[in-house]
């Protein structure tokens, strides 16, 4: 096949990305690869992304500037993204592999993005690999479906879209944990009319928030409205909420808790943790390792923590996978596994920071369907971050924030049942 077309590569998450982008470049899967070797092409990923700001960290300048002109690491991720896909362009490549373009990024970044690749693709050929079919751009009509390290389905944009997501259903209710923590007074969290700047750029402006036991938050906003600032805040892990009207779990920031005193009553996932757990811990050793927060297990466990960690890994149908390496899982699953380390204590708190980025569909929607038992069988709030909206997530209530020239402003809206 001599390529001429704009071409779309679905993935499942059992597939090895690396693997993937040598092919398509240079391999033997696909029919149009040995085109493209004889052509100047770009690749736009994840991968490529850290390596720039791994550069910029190491050498102290920046190869790549954002809009505003500022360096990648101190960047929110879809201000690094844009940035990223601005200086691939300028190479005036002859083809761009895309990889997950629009992770990260809130609809008016989306839309900015696909204007851009509307004009690159009059004279460049886009190669689009992607795990969630509605991000398929609008001009391809060519889909190749990749399962494992094979070709599953070749077919056109209608054929490729008329297949439907489909949940993992999950064997019986939430597991009870080993301890119940001391309960909690309400508001877990109490933020009151909290502004923050960095540098002189303000960042967020008299923010009014409290989090309940039980409740369900989503928590969104643009990006560089400032909620991983806002996140950081009630982690604890940004000093910006000394000397303002913030309380955790009951006590005035600084009044002499320590972050690790916060810290023990949150879970918290990002797709980011993953590299953490480089060692070749089995799937029962991750998830009682949850129970000492711990990366790694260096303990006998007891009998009733490896029929706990039963418990969680039969409700998600991984029971008979316990002694399996956690690395060698696919993603979703992997996310999944970590959702459960971070829930088995039943803290006050859970934090999702984008969990379901670079997810496929399928996977997605079991992960939101798993969240939403969470919520409805527990006591644990959770805080759910993310720019995309997910097909059944059914939060409580949304908080969000609004950018303004004097820092993001915070709205609430709650969402009746």
């Amino acid at each position: 096949m001599k390529i001429s077309e704009h071409i779309a590569i679905y993935v499942h998450d059992n597939v090895d990305r690396e693997w993937l982008l040598g092919e398509i470049t240079g391999g033997h899967l696909f029919d149009f690869s040995k085109d493209l070797q004889e052509l100047h092409g770009e690749i736009f990923s994840n991968v490529l992304l850290q390596r720039f700001i791994e550069e910029e960290i190491k050498h102290g300048h920046f190869e790549i500037e954002t809009l505003n002109h500022n360096p990648l690491v101190t960047s929110s991720s879809g201000e690094q993204r844009k940035a990223l896909l601005n200086h691939i362009l300028s190479k005036k490549p002859a083809y761009i592999v895309l990889d997950n373009m629009y992770d990260s990024l809130d609809s008016a970044a989306r839309e900015f993005t696909l204007a851009i690749m509307e004009a690159a693709a009059a004279n460049t050929i886009l190669i689009q690999v992607l795990s969630r079919k509605d991000d398929c751009l609008p001009f391809i009509n060519t889909v190749y479906s990749i399962t494992g390290y094979s070709i599953r389905a070749k077919q056109n944009k209608a054929e490729f879209l008329g297949s439907l997501a489909a949940a993992h259903h999950f064997n019986g209710a939430i597991p009870p944990p080993l301890k119940q923590y001391a309960a909690e007074k309400n508001p877990l969290v109490k933020m009151s009319e909290i502004s923050v700047e960095f540098h002189g750029r303000k960042i967020l402006q008299n923010i009014t928030w409290q989090i309940n036991a039980g409740e369900f938050w989503q928590l969104t906003g643009p990006n560089g409205s400032g909620k991983s600032t806002l996140v950081s805040l009630v982690t604890g892990d940004s000093p910006k909420g000394y000397g303002q009207q913030l309380e955790l779990f009951g006590k005035q920031k600084g009044s002499g808790e320590t972050v690790w005193d916060i810290k023990e009553k949150i879970g918290y996932f990002t797709p980011t943790m993953i590299q953490q757990f480089e060692r070749q811990d089995s799937v029962e050793r991750m998830v009682i390792g949850g129970l000492y927060d711990s990366v790694g297990l260096y303990i006998k466990p007891t009998e009733r923590q490896v029929k706990l960690a039963y418990e969680w890994l039969k409700l998600i149908g991984l029971s008979g996978g316990r002694n399996k390496p956690f690395r060698l899982l696919p993603s979703g699953m992997q996310r999944m596994i970590l959702i459960i380390r971070a829930m088995i204590k039943h803290p006050p708190l859970l934090i999702l920071d984008e969990p379901t980025s670079g997810l496929d569909d399928d996977s997605a929607a079991t992960f939101v369907a798993f969240i939403n038992k969470i919520a409805s069988e527990t006591t644990t709030a959770i805080v759910y971050i993310s720019h995309r909206s997910e097909s059944g997530l059914s939060p409580s209530a949304v908080y969000e924030l609004l950018p303004s020239a004097t820092g993001s402003v915070g709205k609430v809206k709650y969402i009746m049942g």
